[in-house]
C-alpha cells in the first residue's frame, strides 16, 4: 500500500472516531438537560395522526400570533435564553385573543422543542441506508414532526422546499390541519421511470484523480424513489402509520408556445401527429397553432449530507455548520443530530421535460439531446433581452423535438437557480450597476462580484444527479455553452459526444455583452473567439437610449 493510501486510511479512521465522540458528547448533554428541574405538569395527549385536529376558525381580521401553553413534561428542549430549557417561555402578545390561544394549544399541545439529540429517550430514527440497491434496504425518508412519525424521523427539514413556509402559514390560519393525510390513490406516475444501477451505489462520480470513496453512488441530492413512495413504502405508511411523502411527481402534458408555432410556419418543425400535434380549432382564431406532447417530472431536493459534502470536497461537519449559520440558525439539528444524514433544504427544485419516448433515455442506441437550463424569470417568462436565456431555451426545445422526431429522445432539465442562484434581487442590482457604470463585456463578471461577492453560486456538482436518475448513460447532443455544466456531467461518468452554442441570429443585441464575456471566460463557442483584450469593445444599451 502506498504512503498516500495509508495516510488516507488513517485520516478516515480519525474522522470516524471524531464523529463518534461528537455523538457521545451530545448524548451526554441531552441526559444532563433531562436532569434539570422541570414543573410537574401532566402532558396533554398528542393528537391522533389518523384524523384532523378540530381547530377553531381564525378571526376574519388579520391573524396575530398567540401565546403558548405553559411548558409540560416532555423530552428535553434547548433554550437560547438563560435558565433551564423547560422554563423557557413564549413571548406573550397582549393582542392575542382567547380563541387564538386555544387554537395554538390544540395545534401544538407540548412545549417548544428547539432541538433533539441522539440517544434521547424513545427517539429511534427509522433505518436508512443511502445507496442501497432496493427501496426495502434503503428505507423511507421521514421528516415529519407529526406525533406518529416524530420519533422515527430520519431526515431534517421539510417537504416542498421553500413552500413549506406557506404550509406553516396555512396551518396557523386554520386553513389546513397539520394532521391532514394525503390520499395518494390514482396519483402514480403515468410514465415509467424505472430503477437503474445509479439509484444505488453503482457507477458515477470521480473525485479528482480518484473515484468517490463514500460508496454513496451518483445520486446524493434527490431521492431516486421519490416518485414511487406510495407504492414501495406502502407498508410503512399504512401498517406503521408513518408520514412518508413523495418528493417527485411524474405526469404527462401538452405544451403550447408561440415560438413553436413560428417554427412550424418557417418549416423548421414538422407536424407529425405524434410529437407535434395540430391544435384544435378555436373560435375566432384562423391559425390555432401546434402543441407538443411531453412527459415531465417535478423534483424536490433531498440531500444526503455526507454525499453532498464529498461531492464538493469539504467535510460533513463544515457543511452542516455552514447550512446552520447561513440559514439564520433555522436548523439546529444540523449540529445536534449528526446521526441524521438526510436534509430537505429550503430551496427550489427542478423540472424535467421529456420529448419522445422516455424509455429511450436509457437506450444508448438512441440519440439523446439535452439542455440543462437554470431559471431566468425575466427572460424565460417576460422576454427581457439583456440575456440569451429565453432564445437559448426555445432553441433547445426545438432541437429536442427534432431529435425525438428522428427516433431519439430530447430532455430539458429546468433548475430553479434564479440569477445564477444569487436571486433576482441581486440580479437586478447588478443590472443597475452595469447600466450606470458602462455596460461593457470586460465588466460583466466584475459587476456581479462587486454586489454578490462571487460571480456564480450554481455550483454544478449536484446537477448531474437527475440525469443518473433518468438512466441517461450517453448524451449525443448537448445544447449548452457552459463549461461548468459540461465538466460536471462528464466527471459524473456520462460522456457527451457533441455540443453546440446558440445560433448567432438568436442573440439579442443587448445580450452580446453576456455572450462575449462568457466566451472569453471559457464557455464553449464553435465560431466566434473572444479574448480578454476584446471585451471592452462589446458594449450594451444604456438607459438613455430607451425612454421609459
Amino acid at each position: 500500500m502506498s504512503t498516500s493510501s495509508t495516510s488516507d486510511a488513517v485520516l478516515t479512521q480519525i474522522l470516524k472516531q471524531l464523529d463518534a465522540m461528537q455523538v457521545q458528547q451530545q448524548t451526554m448533554q441531552a441526559k444532563l438537560d433531562a436532569l434539570s428541574p422541570q414543573p410537574a405538569r401532566p402532558e396533554p395527549p398528542p393528537p391522533s395522526s389518523s384524523r384532523p385536529i378540530a381547530i377553531p376558525a381564525a378571526r376574519s381580521t388579520s391573524a396575530e400570533l398567540g401565546t403558548s401553553p405553559t411548558p409540560s413534561v416532555g423530552s428535553p428542549s434547548v433554550g437560547v435564553m438563560s435558565g433551564t430549557a423547560s422554563s423557557m417561555p413564549h413571548h406573550t402578545l397582549t393582542s392575542a385573543t382567547a380563541t387564538e390561544k386555544e387554537r395554538e394549544r390544540l395545534l401544538y399541545p407540548g412545549r417548544v422543542n428547539l432541538t433533539t439529540y441522539p440517544d434521547q429517550h424513545s427517539i429511534r430514527p427509522y433505518p436508512l441506508q443511502w445507496g442501497a440497491s432496493s427501496p426495502e434496504a434503503r428505507g423511507p425518508v421521514i421528516c415529519s414532526r407529526l406525533p406518529g412519525s416524530i420519533k422515527a424521523r430520519n431526515a431534517l427539514g421539510a417537504h416542498s422546499g421553500s413552500y413549506s413556509i406557506y404550509r406553516a402559514l396555512s396551518i396557523a390560519l386554520g386553513s389546513l390541519s397539520p394532521t391532514h393525510k394525503p390520499d395518494f390513490s390514482m396519483t402514480e406516475p403515468p410514465v415509467d421511470i424505472p430503477p437503474n444501477p445509479a439509484w444505488g451505489a453503482a457507477g458515477g462520480w470521480s473525485m479528482g484523480p480518484a473515484p468517490a470513496s463514500g460508496g454513496y453512488g451518483p445520486i446524493v441530492s434527490m431521492d431516486p424513489y421519490g416518485h414511487l413512495v406510495p407504492q414501495v413504502f406502502r407498508r410503512e405508511m399504512e401498517e406503521q402509520g408513518l408520514d412518508v411523502r413523495p418528493s417527485i411527481a411524474v405526469t404527462r402534458a401538452h405544451i403550447k408556445m408561440s415560438e413553436l408555432d413560428d417554427a412550424v410556419r418557417r418549416g423548421d418543425l414538422a407536424v407529425d401527429g405524434k410529437v407535434v400535434l395540430q391544435s384544435r380549432p378555436l373560435p375566432g382564431v384562423n391559425e390555432p397553432g401546434v402543441e407538443v406532447t411531453v412527459s415531465k417530472a417535478a423534483v424536490e431536493p433531498v440531500w444526503h449530507l455526507p454525499g453532498v459534502a464529498e461531492r464538493f470536497g469539504i467535510s460533513e461537519p463544515l457543511l452542516r455548520r455552514a447550512l446552520f449559520e447561513e440559514t439564520g440558525g433555522s436548523y439546529p439539528e444540523l449540529i445536534t443530530r449528526p446521526d441524521i444524514k438526510i436534509f430537505l433544504p429550503p430551496i427550489g427544485g427542478l423540472t424535467v421535460y421529456i420529448f419522445g419516448n422516455p424509455a429511450f433515455m436509457s437506450d444508448e442506441s438512441k440519440e439523446l439531446t439535452l439542455r440543462v437550463h437554470d431559471e431566468c424569470n425575466g427572460s424565460d417568462v417576460f422576454g427581457s433581452d439583456i440575456c440569451t436565456c429565453k432564445p437559448y431555451l426555445t432553441y433547445a426545445i426545438e432541437e429536442c423535438i427534432r431529435g425525438a422526431q428522428r427516433g431519439g429522445v430530447g430532455v430539458v432539465v429546468y433548475f430553479r437557480k434564479e440569477g445564477r442562484a444569487l436571486g433576482e434581487v441581486t440580479k437586478y442590482l447588478v443590472y443597475n450597476l452595469r447600466k450606470r457604470g458602462g455596460d461593457s463585456a470586460d465588466k460583466y463578471f466584475k459587476s456581479t462580484e462587486l454586489i454578490a461577492g462571487v460571480k456564480d453560486m450554481r455550483f454544478q456538482a449536484l446537477m448531474p444527479d437527475v440525469l443518473h436518475w433518468l438512466g441517461i448513460r450517453k448524451i449525443d447532443r448537448m445544447v449548452s455553452m457552459s463549461d461548468m455544466k459540461y465538466d460536471a456531467i462528464v466527471k459524473s461518468g456520462i460522456p457527451i459526444l457533441s455540443r453546440y452554442d446558440i445560433p448567432e441570429h438568436l442573440i439579442p443585441p443587448d445580450s452580446r455583452v453576456e455572450i462575449d464575456a462568457k466566451i472569453a471566460a471559457g464557455y464553449f463557442s464553435s465560431g466566434k473567439q473572444v479574448t480578454e483584450a476584446d471585451l471592452f469593445k462589446t458594449v450594451g444599451r444604456t438607459w438613455e437610449e430607451t425612454e421609459h
